[in-house]
This record gives structure tokens, sequence and C-alpha cells, in this order.
């Protein structure tokens, strides 16, 4: 029996304890993990990607399930492996505008850990560049651009930019064609004084 897909749920995060428990290098790459994964994935699947052994990352998702960002999924068939899932497929963080100055910290860690990840994504990418196939190579981009806009305009611009890439989310994307990879897409917009 195949339970049916959850409804996909926005989840916003502004408790800085949650904040602080994602602030983890090995607990991102987990979150990123199931929120792409159709069905969800074992500790020692996630361990894979998390680069961890199966017994730190299975302490990692539980730790993520006592905040509830994660939760079993339906067994594959065999009762003997715990499957997980993420609660939501994408959360926000936002201590919002009156946050307390510990509510602020926490979300300022978790911002540094995902620059750290993006980052670091970057200099792999400017790593490896040359050995790509050339059609990658070309492909991809590294910009940045400086707008001038209005506020309202800056939000139109948000909505057609996820607009844009919601065809493309890895997890809502079935059916890839051939030679489809996973791309990372950093996308910031702020103003600057």
């Amino acid at each position: 029996m195949t339970e049916e897909r959850p409804e996909l749920r926005r989840v916003t995060i502004s408790d800085p304890q949650v904040m602080r428990a994602l602030a983890h290098p090995a607990r991102m790459a987990i979150m990123e993990h199931l929120s792409t994964v159709e069905g969800g994935a074992t500790a020692t699947e996630c361990a894979e990607i998390a680069d961890l052994s199966p017994s730190a990352t299975s302490y990692h998702l539980r730790e993520l399930a006592k905040f509830g960002l994660v939760e079993e999924a339906p067994s594959r068939g065999d009762a003997r492996e715990r499957v997980w899932r993420a609660f939501s497929p994408s959360y926000y963080i936002e201590s919002g505008p009156d946050a307390d100055s510990e509510a602020r910290a926490a979300e300022l860690a978790v911002v540094d850990a995902h620059l750290a990840r993006d980052s670091q994504r970057v200099r792999d990418w400017m790593r490896r560049a040359p050995d790509e196939p050339r059609e990658w190579y070309d492909a991809a981009r590294f910009s940045d651009t400086l707008l001038l806009l209005t506020a309202e305009e800056l939000v139109e611009l948000n909505r057609a930019i996820q607009e844009l890439t919601n065809p493309y989310r890895r997890r809502l994307r079935t059916d890839p064609p051939a030679g489809a990879r996973s791309v990372a897409v950093q996308y910031r917009a702020l103003p600057i004084d």
C-alpha cells in the first residue's frame, strides 16, 4: 500500500533552539537530502550524503525529529529499516524584526552555516569546472548584478524567480530528461547601502 504524498507544508522557523539545531553542516546536508527525495531515506543513505557514520547520522536524525523537522516515513517493506522524511520540503528561517538577541544570534548562526556551504559549492565548482563537459561549463553562471528597485518591485522579482524555478525543483521533478543533474541555485536579493 502506498501512502498518499503529504501536503506540502511551508514551515517558518523562529525558535532559537531549532535554528541552532539546523546550524550544523551535517544536519543541513541531511535536511537538504530529505527535502529532495521522494519517500524518504534511511540513516545509512543519509550518512553517505552527510559524510558521517550511520550511527552518527542516526543521532542527528533523532535530534532533528525532536524539533519536528523530520519524521518517520512509511516503511519500504523491511520492518527493520527506519525511513525518515523531512516534515516539510522547504523551511524559512526568520527571527522577525522584533527578535531578541538570542534569536538574532541563532538566525545568524544558520545563515553563516548556509553561506559557508554555498561558498564551498562555488569553490568546488571552480576547481572542477575545467574538467566538466563543455555544455555544463558553458551553462554554469556565477554573477553579481546590482539592481535599482522599489520594495514592491523586489517582491515581484522574488515571486517571478520562485515561479521560474518551481518546475525544476528536484523533489517535484519526477521524470527529468536524460542528462539532468542536481544544480545548486543560490539567489539573494538584499538591499545594500
